[in-house]
Formats: C-alpha cells, sequence, structure tokens
C-alpha cells in the first residue's frame, strides 16, 4: 500500500506525538488499555468497562471492522456526535475524515488491525467562514473480539477549538505507528542433550544389577554343633 510520507518514522513512543495538554484524553485511554492488556498483545472487547475511562468517555468510541480498511462506529462518546451534528453510531469512520486522506485511514485501520500495532493520528480540520479552524488527535488501539479475532479497535478523538457549521470533517497531516509485541515469555522444558544421554547411558551400562537382600536360612539336615566322643580323640 502507497502511504506516501504519512507514516515516517513509525516507531516512537506515543507520549512525543502530544504537543498540547489538551489532549490529555488520549493519554488516558492508552494508558487504560495498556493496563488492560498487561502482558498479551492486546485486551478484549468484552473487557471494556466505561467506568474505568470515566472522564474521557465522550471522546471515546469503538469500531468494529468490517472489510479490508473499513471500520463503522458501534459506541461512540458525544463528542463525535458534536462534530458531525448528528448520530454517528453504525457510520463508518471515514465519514469524520476528508475524502482525499480515506485511504490513509484505511491503511491506519488494516495496519492497527493486521500487525498489530497503535495508531495515533495528527488532524486539522477543514476551514470556512462557518467552520473555524480545529486541530485534532486520534488513537486507534487494536481489541480482540468475543471470537478471538482482531476485529474491535478502541478509540479517541479529541478536537480543539469552535465547531461552528455540522458537519467537521479532518485532513490527516501526520502519524505515528508503533508495531506491538506481547512480552510474555514461556519457558520451554529443557530437554536432555544427546551428550548428557549418552554419558547416561554409558554409566548405567557399568552398573550392575542390583540384587534384593535376602537373609541367609540355615540348609536342612546341616547341623551346627559335631557330638566329639572320646573314642574319636
Amino acid at each position: 500500500m502507497d502511504k506516501s510520507d504519512l507514516y515516517t518514522h513509525n516507531v516512537r513512543a506515543m507520549t512525543e506525538f502530544r504537543a498540547h495538554t489538551g489532549f490529555s484524553a488520549i493519554s488516558q485511554v492508552e494508558a487504560y488499555w495498556e493496563g488492560l492488556r498487561g502482558t498479551r498483545l492486546m485486551p478484549k472487547r468484552s473487557e471494556i468497562d466505561p467506568r474505568g475511562i470515566e472522564s474521557a468517555l465522550e471522546y471515546t468510541f469503538v469500531l468494529e471492522r468490517i472489510a479490508p480498511g473499513m471500520a463503522r462506529i458501534r459506541i461512540a462518546g458525544s463528542h463525535l456526535g458534536d462534530l458531525m451534528g448528528m448520530e454517528v453510531r453504525g457510520m463508518p469512520l471515514t465519514s469524520l475524515i476528508t475524502p482525499p486522506c480515506r485511504r490513509q485511514i484505511a491503511d491506519a485501520i488494516e495496519d492497527v488491525c493486521q500487525r498489530p500495532a497503535m495508531c495515533e493520528l495528527r488532524m486539522s480540520a477543514e476551514a470556512s467562514a462557518s467552520k473555524p479552524h480545529m486541530e485534532g488527535r486520534l488513537l486507534l488501539l487494536p481489541l480482540k473480539s468475543d471470537l478471538g479475532d482482531v476485529s474491535r479497535i478502541l478509540g479517541c478523538l479529541v478536537a480543539q477549538g469552535e465547531i461552528g457549521q455540522t458537519p467537521r470533517r479532518f485532513n490527516l497531516v501526520g502519524a505515528r505507528i508503533r508495531p506491538i509485541t506481547s512480552t510474555t515469555s514461556v519457558l520451554a522444558p529443557i530437554k536432555p542433550t544427546v551428550q548428557a544421554e549418552q554419558q547416561r547411558v554409558q554409566v548405567d551400562g557399568f552398573a550392575e544389577n542390583q540384587k534384593s537382600f535376602e537373609a541367609s536360612t540355615p540348609k536342612p539336615n546341616v547341623p551346627y554343633l559335631r557330638l566329639v566322643k572320646s573314642e574319636d580323640t
């Protein structure tokens, strides 16, 4: 896929990408997701509890990947509805993106689900007399469905500025992709080496069979004492 200059310098700390403290909801959602996954690649969709991200809930949403590069919004906070001026549940994520940038958001969805990876996008809204300048951040984090496939995405979108006339759509002006790796390490059972096995065989070969201990008993009809007569001396 042609991602042009969107994904240059892919591996970087996600927090380095946030220049303004107004995007703290992004950090909160990422920290919550990291806490849930622990040493795994990612948490399950069923593990997401809204109470864990209550202060960032209005900016949070859940996507379902329905086809390569396509994901629809299943659950969304009020901030997304304010930006679009309508209910956004059931709409594709690309509804919030300008047409020239929709190929790039499709590539980002595939990176998140297929690598898997964490993705944070820097955005700028289309501006006009009735639509003041806005800038935003979009965070996409993979989730496993109940079936075990990576087809859910936990997202967070924060846009700063006056909304003005809706709907507001955004251009993508930068991105950071961080591939995810599991930190779980499983120790395999240690098998004896060929040399150790040969040494064991050699030692066993020189060993004698152990005989079971049996108490000795007198042989029958064999007297222990012999009578000595005076005539024999």
